[in-house]
């Protein structure tokens, strides 16, 4: 039992002594411990023979070795860059790039284990890529109308000039864009002028819209206008029969009477007080003012 327990305990100690040379180098013993967000190359007699992914692993001391490669995202923020677009507006450009080692491999080949030159070189290609695809839109296509379109154009391209290098990238932003003194100057008086140009066709159109409503309004009126007249010609020609055929039937029943209240009708309407009338006595027009025995 006693020889149990001393085993036990040794193996225990040579474990941890594994472990322990493990963490404080490749040579210090063959076990290898590759935490989270790394990974390790194994270099035969430097040359990669396989890649050791977080948690343990072994290697064979002396004839092999481990380096391990930060795997986790970064972010590259680039410095401003004057950039000219389509139609010749000058911008400076602020930029970054989220990327992270994909192969480890490729990354060791491209740049051993110099991660400063990697850095560079992605920065190198993020500007490239993004001077590419503001050179070929406006500055209004990149300031607003096609700005996520761009952003999209410029991460694929980055991605795929980087990928043969190990390098995965998962976008690329542009922090902001600012126009030079000169340029805004210029864009300004080009707006200025747009927006004169809209106003004025814009006004027109208000104006011909007007005159149309207008002249469809005139002539909607005499159109409603005629109507009435038409209808009050025809209402009266129907009243106007109407009064024909009472008179009709009245004279029909009772001639003299029809006689004699249209005569006082017309007396009514042409004597008064200031009529002067210069006509015969024996006038049909006095018929009725002469007495029961015929004299005036």
């Amino acid at each position: 039992m006693k020889w149990f327990v001393m085993l036990v305990i040794l193996l225990a100690a040579g474990f941890v002594g594994l472990v322990a040379a493990g963490e404080n180098g490749w040579d210090r013993g063959p076990l290898v411990i590759t935490p989270e967000g790394e990974q390790k190359l194994v270099l035969r007699l430097d040359q990669a023979v396989r890649v050791a992914d977080p948690g343990l692993s072994w290697i064979i001391p002396g004839l092999e070795k481990a380096d391990p490669f930060d795997v986790r995202w970064n972010d590259l923020d680039s410095e401003p860059n004057l950039m000219q677009t389509r139609d010749g507006e000058q911008l400076t450009v602020d930029s970054y790039v989220i990327w992270r080692i994909e192969d480890v491999e490729a990354f060791r080949r491209s740049f051993q284990e110099n991660r400063k030159r990697a850095v560079s070189r992605i920065d190198r290609v993020m500007r490239d890529g993004v001077r590419e695809v503001i050179g070929r839109h406006t500055l209004h296509e990149v300031l607003d109308e096609k700005r996520g379109a761009i952003m999209k154009e410029i991460t694929e391209k980055t991605r795929e000039n980087v990928k043969p290098l190990g390098i995965a990238v998962a976008d690329v932003r542009i922090n902001r864009t600012e126009l030079p003194d000169a340029t805004m100057e210029s864009v300004y008086a080009r707006m200025k002028t747009e927006r004169g140009r809209l106003a004025r066709k814009t006004r027109a159109e208000g104006e011909e819209n007007a005159r149309k409503i207008r002249a469809d309004a005139d002539a909607e009126a005499r159109v409603i206008v005629a109507n009435g007249h038409r209808e009050a010609e025809i209402a009266k020609g129907q009243g106007d029969a109407e009064a024909t055929r009472l008179y009709a039937e009245a004279y029909g029943r009772a001639p003299e009477f029809y006689a004699f209240t249209r005569s006082l009708e017309a007396y009514r309407k042409t004597i008064n007080a200031k009529t002067t009338l210069v006509i015969s006595p024996d006038s049909e027009f006095f018929r009725f003012f002469e007495s029961a025995s015929g004299g005036r």
